[in-house]
């Protein structure tokens, strides 16, 4: 098979019959073999009834429905693992990803050899609440992941080696940074094309601002299990060791200043009158604890095996 296109949906009924509709001409001009996956993330709307007319009538139409909504990556996940196509398409339901640009992105995986080829929504049409964190976001995100020429990380529309999907785990909120763990996983020849950008024809956006806080903080969980995940303790053992040391010179002041007012004849100094002796403490027991039970509890969380286990109530094959 030619090309999976993935489309992770939540109520986008009124939007689906035509993004078929576009997806099916785009790919019988070009004569591809195809599947449409469309993975519901629990949608309270029509739109599992949609699919499954669609899927009644067009045999290339696939579906997954989740009992409840999960996000955006738990639906990329089960979508992956559920695609058959050389090449890979994500897209976004509300049709503001252009399915015109599934050849040029194909050509570019499969002539040009990309792991991975992401769209860059050069012209937005979103309002500057959204657009100006948005390049703050994308910004921080080359600086930290090390790909310089991706300008936008978390646009929906991207184009995937089968290779690519099945050897990278898609979890929590972690869409956003695909490229960086396809980088991590081996696949670093990643690219970019200039798509273009349509404005929201059905409904409402379904993210809100708290996604840009969300975002950093999975960058920083990011970066610190690609930096460290297989070697905590050079990160853990290091600031461990540094803050034992400070604290263990607040300790040898403590004793200093216990003995010279011992030789001054005072006997009534006492060590937790000293700044040095709860500068010891914090230091050495409770800096050390809660910056060790933090990034430990993000491992296990990394290592659970729980962690992409969701209810799938029905699908379509």
């Amino acid at each position: 098979m030619d090309i999976s296109v993935v489309v992770p949906l939540y109520n986008e009924e009124e939007s689906l019959p035509e993004l078929h509709a576009w997806i099916k001409r785009v790919m019988e001009a070009n004569h591809f073999s195809y599947e449409i996956i469309f993975v519901n993330d629990g949608s309270t709307d029509r739109s599992w009834q949609v699919i499954e007319e669609l899927g009644a009538q067009y045999p290339e139409v696939k579906g997954i429905k989740f009992r409840r909504n999960y996000g955006k990556s738990p639906a990329l996940f089960c979508g992956f693992e559920k695609a058959q196509g050389d090449v890979v398409i994500t897209m976004d339901a509300d049709l503001q990803d252009s399915p015109d640009e599934i050849p040029e992105l194909r050509r570019m995986i499969v002539e040009e050899g990309y792991d991975l080829v992401s769209g860059y929504k050069k012209k937005r049409y979103d309002p500057l609440s959204k657009t100006i964190p948005t390049k703050l976001f994308n910004a921080t995100a080359r600086k930290v992941s090390g790909i310089k020429n991706l300008h936008d990380f978390n646009c929906g529309l991207k184009a995937y080696r089968k290779d690519v999907v099945k050897h990278i785990e898609v979890y929590g909120e972690m869409h956003r940074y695909i490229p960086y763990l396809a980088k991590n996983a081996g696949f670093d020849k990643i690219g970019e094309k200039v798509v273009h950008h349509q404005a929201r024809k059905y409904g409402k956006t379904k993210f809100g601002l708290n996604r840009f806080v969300n975002g950093y903080l999975d960058l920083l969980s990011l970066w610190f299990l690609s930096s460290y995940g297989v070697k905590p303790m050079h990160v853990f053992g290091f600031v461990g060791s540094l803050m034992f040391i400070i604290g263990f010179i607040a300790v040898i002041v403590v004793g200093v200043l216990k003995l010279i007012s011992l030789s001054k004849g005072i006997y009534g100094f006492l060590v937790t009158n000293s700044p040095y002796f709860y500068i010891s403490l914090t230091m050495m027991i409770l800096g050390t604890q809660l910056f060790v039970a933090g990034f430990l509890g993000e491992l296990i969380s990394r290592n659970s095996s729980e962690r992409n286990k969701y209810e799938i109530e029905k699908t379509i094959d």
